[in-house]
C-alpha cells in the first residue's frame, strides 16, 4: 500500500494532512525562517542555508528574499538562476529548473492543485504533477505556472501570465492563459528591433 508521500509524488490524490507530509513542510519552513531572516551581507550563510533547502543548486545562483517552498527537497536548479524577490515555489512534486533561467518578481510555480469535485476537495485530498522548465528561460513579473507545466528551451513568458499547458521551445508566450505569440528570432542586424520588447 503507497504511502501518503508516494501517492504525492506519483501524481495521485493524497491525504494533505498526513503527519510525515506535514512535518517534512514543518521543516522546510524552519530553514525558510532562518534564510528569509538572514541579513544581506551573511551571503555564506545563505548559500549553506540554500544548499541544504534544495535537492540540487548549480553554480552562481541568487535567489532574492523573500522566497517561500513547501518542501524544497523536490526542488532541482540548475546553473546561474536567477530569483528576483517573491518567488514562491509549491514543491509537493519535482520542480525542475535548467541553466540560466530568470524569473521575475513575484513569480509563482505551483505543482499541487485541488480536485474540483467537493467532497474530495473538503476532505483535504489534493494533486500534484512535476514542473519542467528548460535552459535560458526567462519569466516575466507576476506569472503563475501550473502544475504539469513544461516550458521549452530559450522561450521568454510575458509578465502577469497564467501558464496552463506547455510552452514549446524558442517562443515568447503570454496572457490568461498563456499562449504563444511569436517565435523569437535570432537577430544579427543590429537594425532590427523588438528582439528586447516583451
Amino acid at each position: 500500500m503507497k504511502t501518503e508521500s508516494e501517492k504525492m509524488n506519483n501524481g495521485n490524490l493524497y491525504y494533505a494532512n498526513d503527519k510525515v507530509i506535514v512535518d517534512e513542510k514543518l521543516k522546510a519552513k524552519e530553514l525558510l525562517y532562518d534564510l528569509n531572516n538572514l541579513r544581506p551581507s551573511l551571503l555564506k550563510e545563505k548559500e549553506e542555508l540554500l544548499n541544504r533547502l534544495f535537492s540540487k543548486i548549480g553554480n552562481d545562483c541568487n535567489i532574492d528574499l523573500p522566497f517561500y517552498c513547501d518542501y524544497g527537497k523536490n526542488i532541482e536548479i540548475g546553473n546561474f538562476f536567477r530569483a528576483n524577490v517573491g518567488c514562491i515555489i509549491l514543491d509537493a512534486t519535482k520542480v525542475v529548473i535548467g541553466d540560466h533561467v530568470y524569473l521575475a518578481p513575484n513569480v509563482h510555480i505551483y505543482t499541487n492543485g485541488h480536485p474540483l469535485n467537493a467532497s474530495q476537495r473538503n476532505s483535504q485530498l489534493e494533486f500534484a504533477h512535476p514542473v519542467i522548465i528548460g535552459n535560458n528561460v526567462w519569466i516575466g513579473g507576476n506569472s503563475v505556472i501550473k502544475p504539469g507545466v513544461k516550458i521549452g528551451d530559450n522561450s521568454v513568458i510575458g509578465a502577469g501570465s497564467v501558464v496552463t499547458r506547455n510552452i514549446p521551445a524558442n517562443v515568447v508566450a503570454a496572457g490568461n492563459p498563456c499562449r504563444v505569440i511569436r517565435p523569437i528570432r535570432n537577430f544579427i542586424d543590429n537594425d532590427e528591433k523588438d528582439e528586447n520588447e516583451c
